[in-house]
């Protein structure tokens, strides 16, 4: 895995919570408009049937359960994403590289706050992404 791939892991993993956040709203929309039949009687030895309502709401419920274990992940793995970075010598790669991978900023926000222009910042990551290559590297050889 290269410099770039493991610094886009958070992103997509972020974009992907949120994927499923929209998801469950979808859900919860639909949860809304299914009404209840009271007519179904369960019949004793019967095969016990469930509602639509109680059907997406269960998926509410697992849709939850997933998002909340995916946004622990992306905790984690921006924790350890920081560390990496903080390993680069030099502050500006580091600010860049935050900006970019762990606050999802695109390149014309990342060259406006840091007071350069797009195709500077463009350079810069460059270099800064030949630095990670070397910290993971050694990080592997070590291991």
């Amino acid at each position: 895995m290269n410099a770039k791939e493991y610094l886009s892991q958070a992103m997509w993993l972020d974009k992907s919570i949120n994927n499923k956040l929209e998801q469950m709203e979808r859900l919860k929309a639909i949860a809304e408009k299914v009404t209840v039949d009271f007519t179904q009687e369960k019949v004793s030895g019967g095969k016990a049937t469930t509602s639509p309502m109680e059907d997406a709401t269960v998926k509410l419920i697992d849709l939850s359960y997933e998002i909340n274990d995916d946004i622990d992940r992306l905790i984690d793995l921006k924790r350890e994403i920081l560390d990496v970075i903080s390993q680069v010598e030099d502050v500006s790669y580091q600010l860049l590289l935050e900006m970019r991978y762990i606050n999802n900023k695109g390149w014309d926000d990342v060259a406006r706050c840091m007071g350069y222009d797009k195709r500077w910042i463009m350079r810069l990551h460059g270099r800064a992404l030949k630095e990670i290559d070397e910290i993971l590297k050694e990080a592997t050889k070590s291991h």
